[in-house]
C-alpha cells in the first residue's frame, strides 16, 4: 500500500514537472513565433528591429503584419495579434479598454522619435508650410493635401496635432507612403504625408532615392520659428511634429514579445534604431520626453 503511494506521488510529481516545463518553453523569448502589427508608416524600422532580434535568437520568428494603426490597436484588444506599433497618444477610453480588456497595466515602452513630414513636387515653389496653413488647407475643399489613407498613423497624428475632427477634414488619398512619394510629381500643387521613417535612412539606396525625388517642405511653429524634419530637431523635439513610437503588448509573461521590447529599448536595439535614421528614445532619454 506504501508503495503504491509513494508510486502515485511520483507519477503526480513527474506530470507536474513536465506540465511546468512546457509553460516554460512556451514562454521563453529565444523560441517560438509572434506577429509584430506596425502601421505602413513603421515598417522600415519595424522590420529591422525584427531581423536584428531573429539574428541573435535563431529559433524565433517575428511576422510582420502591415496594418492601419487603429486597426492594429483594435487586433491587439481581441488578442489576434500579441504586439503593436503605436503612435498617437490614446484616448482616456482607450486606456481603460487596454486594461480591462487585456487586464495589464497601460505602459507603452517608447523606443524611438519619428516625425510626420510634408512633401511636394521640386517644381512647386512652395519651401514652407505654417500650422495655420495646414489647418486651412485640411479644411478646404480643395483636397491638396494626400494622406495614405484614413486613420493611417499619419492622419491619426496630425488630426490629433491640430486638434480637428476626422469627420471634417478634406484630403485626397494614396495608398502607401512611397506611393505618395512616387506620384507627387504628377501634382506640383499637392502636399503629400508620409512618415520620417520612409526616408530616414542615411545608407538605404532605396530611401535615397525616394529623397531625391521630393522636396521637403520645413514647418513654421505657432512663434513662426521655421524647423526641418532631422534626427536633431526630433531629439529636441522643435519640430512640430515630431512623434514617439511605442510597443504596446497584451502578453501577460515574458515571452517574444516582451523580449523583443526589452531588447529593442535596450542598447542593441537603439542602435538599429539610430542606423535606420530615426531618433534612439532611450539613449537621450533625458532630452527626448513626450510634451
Amino acid at each position: 500500500m506504501m508503495k503504491n503511494k509513494f508510486f502515485i506521488l511520483a507519477v503526480f510529481l513527474l506530470l507536474f514537472s513536465l506540465v511546468n516545463c512546457s509553460k516554460e518553453y512556451g514562454n521563453v523569448p529565444s523560441k517560438g513565433e509572434i506577429t509584430l502589427v506596425a502601421d505602413h508608416s513603421f515598417k522600415n524600422v519595424s522590420e529591422a528591429l525584427a531581423d536584428r532580434y531573429m539574428a541573435f535568437y535563431p529559433e524565433t520568428k517575428i511576422k510582420i503584419k502591415l496594418q492601419k494603426e487603429s486597426e492594429a490597436f483594435d487586433d491587439l484588444l481581441h488578442n489576434k495579434a500579441k504586439l503593436v506599433v503605436m503612435s498617437r497618444e490614446l484616448t482616456d477610453k482607450e486606456k481603460k479598454l487596454y486594461t480591462s480588456m487585456v487586464d495589464l497595466p497601460f505602459e507603452p515602452a517608447k523606443f524611438a522619435g519619428d516625425a510626420v513630414v510634408f512633401i511636394t513636387s521640386k517644381s512647386s515653389e512652395k519651401q514652407t508650410l505654417s500650422l495655420q496653413e495646414i489647418k486651412t488647407e485640411l479644411l478646404s475643399d480643395q483636397r491638396k493635401i494626400i494622406f495614405d489613407g484614413t486613420y493611417t498613423s499619419n492622419f491619426n497624428f496630425v488630426v490629433q496635432k491640430l486638434k480637428l475632427k476626422p469627420t471634417e477634414i478634406k484630403f485626397s488619398v494614396l495608398k502607401g507612403n512611397e506611393n505618395i512619394i512616387d506620384q507627387i510629381t504628377k501634382y506640383p500643387s499637392s502636399i503629400g504625408v508620409i512618415s520620417y521613417n520612409s526616408i530616414s535612412n542615411p545608407y538605404s539606396k532605396e530611401a535615397i532615392a525616394l529623397r531625391d525625388k521630393i522636396k521637403i517642405l520645413s514647418i513654421s511653429d505657432s512663434k513662426g520659428v521655421v524647423q526641418v524634419p532631422s534626427v536633431q530637431s526630433i531629439r529636441n523635439l522643435d519640430y512640430p511634429f515630431t512623434r514617439i513610437l511605442y510597443f504596446l503588448t497584451n502578453e501577460g509573461n515574458f515571452g517574444i514579445a516582451n523580449g523583443f521590447i526589452r531588447f529593442s529599448c535596450t542598447q542593441i536595439g537603439q542602435i538599429v534604431v539610430s542606423k535606420e535614421g530615426l531618433q534612439p528614445y532611450n539613449i537621450f532619454k533625458r532630452e527626448v520626453q513626450m510634451k
